[in-house]
């Protein structure tokens, strides 16, 4: 066997041993339109098998950002795909979008077979939540560019809508309640900052314990993966009550409400009409943010909001309530006279 890529850091075995090692993974998210397996050039899907009429394909791409940190002080490397799935797919989902099939690249120092299964076995398990077949995906052994223990991830999505169907915030109108899908944590957004003043500023571990968190080590909570919406928002769209989606990720409330609001209209958040998470408590005392200023960079405990009609607000969380997913009413759409959104 040839050693030069070996001598130059690159390990082909065991390239091929991550690919024998997933292969399992991969087939769990098998679904309607998946064609063939992993290990072509391409993967492929069909979509004319799926009976839509006018079909729209609809995308994303997004990684985990530093929370890749967090997972890989913690030496837990299983669920930080989910999150990549997440933040790819909810996206998507916020236009009306059902996943169809996702491609994950993960770039590393030195490829450990065994943690990489781990990391893959995340994604599998966050396109099982989406309902998304795992096409195909990259593997780049880069020494020299990465140091030996760490990794990073990114993935794609696509998903499909009937153009008749895609949710672009166009009927949203003055009136609109807004309903929001509680967040699992911080999700994968803010860990820069939540590695400076978690670590940094208040001289925490991952291995600390605090009594705000029911005694769980800080970096398990920090690791809870972020929420998938796909399946809660399934019968909203199904049921034609959803008139905007804003999934709340980098920017808070601040920056991504205002993305599914037309011109000329503002919302009204109602503060302490949802349970903000402790951690997020945590994080605000540990850096001395000011309190405003956290729902400008984290979810505060909100993962999607859903703007709908006002008179169609109660039968939207009964459907929500009946499919066992939690929400709140957390505020409502209002004529714009300053800003975008306001908290009262």
């Amino acid at each position: 066997m040839p050693q030069a890529y070996e001598n130059a850091g690159v390990s082909v075995e065991a390239g091929y041993e991550v690919v024998k090692r997933i292969k399992q993974h991969v087939k769990r998210t098998e679904r309607p339109g998946v064609m063939g397996g992993i290990g072509g050039f391409g993967g492929l899907f069909d979509l004319a098998s799926l009976g839509y009429q006018e079909p729209v394909l609809i995308s994303g791409t997004d990684g985990v950002g530093t929370k890749l940190v967090i997972a890989q002080l913690m030496h837990q490397h299983n669920t930080i795909g989910i999150d990549c799935v997440a933040m790819c797919v909810n996206d998507i989902a916020a236009q009306g979008a059902q996943p169809l099939f996702f491609l994950d690249y993960i770039a590393c120092g030195k490829n450990d077979p065994a943690v990489l299964e781990q990391v893959v076995a995340g994604v599998a398990d966050g396109c099982v939540q989406a309902g998304a077949g795992l096409i195909g995906g990259e593997t780049a052994e880069m020494p020299g560019m990465y140091d030996i223990d760490e990794y990073d991830l990114a993935g794609f999505a696509v998903g499909v809508a009937e153009r008749s169907q895609i949710v672009d915030g166009s009927t949203i109108q003055a009136g609109d309640v807004l309903i929001g899908l509680p967040s699992s944590g911080v999700h994968s957004n803010g860990f820069s900052l939540v590695r400076k003043a978690l670590f940094e500023q208040a001289g925490y571990t991952v291995d600390t314990e605090l009594a705000e968190l029911d005694g769980q080590k800080l970096g398990d909570v920090l690791l809870t993966p972020t929420t998938i919406y796909v399946k809660a928002l399934a019968p909203l769209f199904k049921a034609g009550v959803v008139h905007g989606v804003a999934h709340i990720t980098g920017g808070g409330f601040i920056e991504n409400i205002p993305r599914m609001i037309p011109d000329g209209l503002a919302v009204r958040i109602e503060l302490g009409s949802w349970p903000v998470l402790p951690i997020f408590d945590v994080i605000e005392r540990a850096g001395s943010i000011d309190h405003m200023e956290m729902f400008n960079i984290f979810n505060m405990g909100i993962g999607m909001v859903v703007a709908v009609p006002a008179q169609q607000a109660d039968e939207v969380l009964a459907l929500l309530e009946s499919n066992h997913e939690q929400a709140y009413r957390i505020g409502e759409v209002i004529a714009k006279t300053g800003d975008d959104v306001e908290f009262v």
